[in-house]
């Protein structure tokens, strides 16, 4: 290892290597081309850059001035691009390397002008590297090595073409390093195709997937998904946690749901730009947010500290996934939770990813409102504040509260005080347990509301009206009935007196007259509309008279029959006693067709056709123009040639 790079691990602390770390540096594997893989978070980036390092600085410690790159490194993401280059630099900082990134969302003229003064490693993503290279403001021809980091990610992503085209670009002598977690078929084909003779590199790490990693498959009911996710960080209270949804509006409303139940959360999902996207990010590391909310493709790659928990609000769409969203946590040597929330539908899809991963889950119900409440209380008694002793500054005070509170009134007013700045878990229903039948609504009064369907009234937006302007709960309405001009509210007896004085005398709610009525709307249907009508208006009638049996309509009169008016009798066919015997009927005459010989042949002649169609077309070529012309001439109406036989058409004036 160069003495440079020896200085940088040993002033940011590195003691030992990890195994991915030690197998690259491995003097037979010098200047070779290698395809590694291992388990994410084991410091594969590291690992390359040590990797590398003897190719790029040869037999020197440190780099000649900054020219054309000798080094590209490829990442999928812009935050993998970015975490890369951090890496590197303070990793090659003492070798004296000037590093330069290309990544999607930053401005493409910085960009061009970095590349312009030079740099020895370039950190990029496909696209963007794809489009420099076709602008001509990277020039490729020095490079000596080629890194793919998270390779199989890139290409589910749908790069291989950008790769496939970077690499053609590059010089064919070169060291290509590909990173991967997993090996597909599809990373195996391309290290074949762009790949010398490479050496396959797999760490110890990898005979047990996720080792600092535990797993817990966490049974709720359907309803329940988004509150067992609430309760398993409560459970936990991780210093940095990351809640994985498969979609963008997944994870918009975990975000909000959480940001409403006190949790200081970030999202980040691809519709984010990239300045938001790093602030989200550099707000996890600061502290000043404790939950991330993102998507696969947005957290690819991304490395937050004291990451202890991810949690899996919908199950990923295969094993791979669950191994690079659980990575996240459980790096460098620090233990981590993986938490997947399963529903009775999704569980036969758990247990197929698990298995597949060849992982171990604990299987258990997602924590309840007590053991959330009850893990709350051993933090607050192993809290740091009870040890300490009173400070001066605090001494006047707590002189104060103990003369004048007892000891249960100063507990309790603790206790309010820890609770206050911390959310309530959710209470979870029973998994498995079937919904509890709805009560009948009871004694109630119907009201009705002017504006209908025609003006676009509905329930979902009728009930917060009427709950406002009434003073009502959601349990004190009833049944809501829009018709096409009017609206029918159900209203509890209990709460009708209530709702008249919050309504007052003029009884309106915005603009809408209120009128109580006199005994509850009769819902009949009206009659079917007759046959030919418009069928939308038609209503299908209450089920009691579904079920009731139809009547037969009458039957249609028969029409008077005219015996004057009768098709004539069809002739029948002659029958056998009727017809000539053979030795009666005369022989049809034979003509005999000669050739140039003089020879002939005799033939039975045809009858001629006759009839207004005249005589049959000539036999040949259907397609051909005197054919065509002959058959039309010979056919009346259709306007044959002058003088043919064809009968003109009429002018449209005749």
């Amino acid at each position: 290892m160069k003495k440079a790079l020896r200085d940088a691990l040993d002033d940011r602390g590195y003691t030992t290597l990890t195994p991915v770390q030690e197998a690259v540096l491995d003097p037979e594997l010098a200047s070779k081309d290698l395809l590694v893989s291992a388990q994410t978070g084991s410091g594969k980036t590291l690992g390359f850059g040590l990797a590398i390092a003897p190719t790029l600085l040869g037999e020197g410690e440190a780099f000649d001035p900054a020219d054309a790159p000798l080094a590209l490194v490829i990442a999928p993401t812009r935050e993998l691009a970015l975490q890369v280059k951090r890496e590197l630099s303070w990793l090659f900082a003492k070798a004296g390397a000037v590093l330069a990134s290309c990544v999607g969302g930053m401005d493409m003229r910085d960009e061009r002008r970095a590349l312009a003064r030079g740099a020895h490693i370039v950190v990029a993503t496909p696209g963007r590297l794809r489009d420099h290279i076709m602008r001509g403001s990277i020039d490729l021809g020095g490079l000596r090595a080629v890194v793919l980091d998270e390779a199989d990610e890139m290409l589910d992503l749908g790069f291989r073409e950008d790769l496939e085209f970077i690499l053609g670009e590059a010089p064919k002598e070169r060291q290509t390093l590909l990173f991967s977690a997993t090996v597909p078929k599809s990373i195996a084909q391309l290290a074949k195709s762009y790949q010398k003779d490479a050496v396959r590199v797999v760490t110890k790490s990898e005979a047990k997937q996720h080792a600092d990693i535990e797993y817990r498959a966490m049974m709720v009911a359907e309803r329940d998904t988004e509150n067992a996710v609430i309760n398993a960080l409560l459970y936990y209270r991780a210093p940095n946690a990351i809640v994985f949804g498969n979609t963008r509006a997944m994870v918009n409303r975990l975000t909000t749901r959480l940001s409403n139940r006190g949790f200081r959360v970030v999202a980040l999902s691809g519709e984010l730009s990239q300045a938001e996207r790093t602030h989200a990010l550099q707000a996890m590391r600061d502290g000043r947010a404790d939950v991330c909310v993102a998507t696969d493709v947005a957290a690819r790659g991304i490395d937050l500290p004291n990451l202890d928990l991810v949690v899996h609000a919908e199950l990923p769409s295969n094993h791979e996934t669950l191994l690079h969203r659980s990575g996240r946590t459980g790096r460098a040597g620090r233990k981590g939770t993986s938490a997947l929330v399963v529903t009775n539908k999704t569980r036969k899809k758990a247990e197929r990813i698990l298995g597949m991963a060849k992982l171990r889950a604990e299987w258990a119900t997602a924590p309840s409102a007590e053991e959330v409440n009850a893990r709350e209380e051993e933090r607050m008694l192993t809290e740091t504040d009870w040890s300490q002793d009173v400070s001066e500054g605090e001494q006047e005070t707590v002189t104060k509260l103990v003369d004048g509170f007892s000891t249960e009134q100063l507990a309790a007013a603790y206790l309010r005080l820890y609770r206050a700045v911390r959310s309530a878990p959710e209470e979870l229903a029973e998994v498995g347990a079937k919904p509890e039948p709805r009560k009948a609504f009871g004694p109630s009064k119907w009201f009705s509301v002017s504006g209908g369907r025609q003006k676009g009234a509905e329930p979902r937006r009728l009930l917060p009206m009427l709950c406002k302007a009434g003073n009502l709960d959601k349990d004190d309405i009833g049944a809501i009935r829009i018709q096409d001009d009017h609206s029918l509210v159900e209203i509890k007896d209990s709460s009708v007196a209530g709702f008249l004085q919050a309504l007052g005398q003029g009884m309106s709610i915005e603009g809408d007259a209120v009128t109580a009525l006199d005994k509850p709307p009769s819902f009949a249907k009206g009659p079917k509309p007759e046959y030919g009508g418009p069928r939308k208006a038609a209503h299908r009638g209450s089920s009691a008279d579904r079920a009731a049996p139809k009547s037969k309509s009458p039957p249609k009169p028969t029409p008077p029959v005219d015996w004057n008016d009768q098709p004539e009798p069809r002739k029948r066919k002659p029958k056998p006693e009727d017809r000539p015997s053979k030795g009666d009927a005369p022989r049809k005459k034979l003509s005999v067709n000669t050739d140039a010989t003089g020879e002939g042949k005799p033939v039975r002649a045809r009858k001629p056709r006759t009839g207004p169609k005249g005589p049959p077309p000539p036999k040949g070529k259907a397609s051909s123009k005197k054919n065509r012309a002959r058959s039309l001439a010979a056919k009346p109406g259709k306007g044959g040639s002058k003088g043919g036989p064809g009968t003109p058409r009429r002018s449209k004036g005749s």
